[in-house]
């Protein structure tokens, strides 16, 4: 997929006032192109704050971050080099930078003094290539960090299988163990490329956050497994169950599933099939939030979610599932499904007899996110249809 573009960033380098510089998601962040001693590396530094300077770099080989952090001294950056959790005690390596006309240059010394040469450039990134996934062509415009780890990695063909028969073909990425399918059969040519593009940015988004994950201090863990839930011609569903330790005290294990419309390939939310309010159905993703008007919108869908759709959520749980949905601790694994507080935001997916709801409970009560009965009738949701209309059982 990436083949030779480690050799276009190269020549990027060498002549990056041709190219537009790429919008930054943080006006402090800069990002850098260079090497250290021989070895290729990408940069990030943060440097709003002179006595708060943060950072990261990846020498391209291996693509995993080592933490900066440290001051200015006038002009000159000062960081050490790892988390401040992992080497407490003992020393840690030191990097000095200066800025240049067109990017830093310095050294880096270990703590046994070696010394290593630093030269870097302000990486200015070419125009996003036709047919580029949309996951990955965002990530060019606002990450561009996590868009340059990305480049030359190379996904891993796995097995097929047939899956409500529909032929799914399963890709991983090595290094991080990240898997998710594509579609190769039982839907038109468009439809797979538009089902696809969403398929492999999510997997892409999975490998990123496996990479946030290392940054953390301490013990770390992310693994996820994936698995088709639903297909039909009008509707896939797809989960995926992530585990992590990102430096925490304690592993967490989530669900995300997600559900695609099979004519756009966009995503559905659940507000596009069951609304109850009034007026037209919307809903407002946090990423949407650019001014203060989609503010106050995102705050009218809040206010939707908790003051009507959570309360009738509620209320028609507890009609049809009366001994599962309680008010009380009384049931002998602890967990409450009679409190609107779990159903403001559930996951959901669609299902043969409907669409499965799963609550949202903190960390501390993570086992009770699983149910097996909280299942919505379609006779039930085609009474309040929502944004996109589509064909359900």
């Amino acid at each position: 997929m990436f083949k030779g573009l480690w050799r276009l960033i190269g020549i990027v380098v060498l002549v990056c006032s041709t190219f537009p510089t790429a919008l930054w998601a943080d006006g402090g962040k800069q990002v850098y192109i260079g090497t250290l001693g021989k070895s290729p590396i990408v940069l990030e530094m943060n440097t709003p704050d002179v006595e708060d300077v943060s950072g990261r770099y990846f020498y391209q080989k291996y693509r995993k971050d080592l933490m900066l952090s440290g001051r200015k001294d006038g002009e000159r950056l000062v960081v050490d080099e790892g988390n401040d959790s992992d080497h407490e005690g003992t020393p840690r390596p030191k990097i000095h930078l200066q800025p240049t006309p067109n990017g830093l240059s310095g050294e880096w010394t270990s703590p046994q003094g070696k010394v290593l040469k630093i030269e870097l450039l302000q990486a200015k990134l070419p125009p996003v290539p036709a047919g580029t996934l949309p996951y990955l062509a965002m990530l060019h415009d606002v990450a561009p960090y996590e868009y340059l780890r990305l480049q030359g990695m190379k996904l891993k063909q796995g097995q097929t299988e047939t899956f409500m028969g529909y032929t799914l073909q399963w890709w991983s990425e090595p290094q991080s163990g990240m898997s998710l399918f594509e579609v190769v059969s039982g839907y038109s040519s468009g439809e797979r490329q538009r089902i696809n593009q969403q398929l492999m940015g999510r997997l892409w988004q999975q490998v990123v956050s496996f990479h946030d994950c290392l940054t953390q201090p301490g013990t770390y863990v992310y693994s996820q497994t994936a698995d088709p839930l639903w297909m039909s011609p009008s509707v896939i569903s797809v989960n995926i169950m992530a585990e992590d330790n990102c430096g925490g005290s304690y592993s967490d294990e989530r669900d995300m599933p997600f559900n695609l419309d099979t004519k756009t390939g966009k995503t559905l939310a659940l507000e596009d099939v069951l609304w109850i309010g009034q007026g037209e159905p919307k809903h407002y993703e946090l990423s949407e939030l650019d001014d203060k008007a989609s503010y106050d919108a995102y705050r009218a869908y809040s206010e939707y979610r908790t003051n009507e759709l959570a309360p009738w959520l509620v209320g028609q749980l507890r009609t049809l599932y009366p001994e599962e949905v309680t008010t009380t601790t009384e049931r002998n694994d602890g967990c409450v499904y009679g409190e609107e507080q779990s159903w403001k935001f559930p996951s959901w997916y669609f299902t043969d007899q409907g669409i499965k709801l799963l609550p949202s409970f903190a960390h501390n009560e993570a086992m009770c996110r699983s149910v097996e009965w909280s299942v919505l009738p379609y006779n039930l949701i085609k009474q309040h249809p929502g944004h996109v209309a589509l064909k359900l059982p």
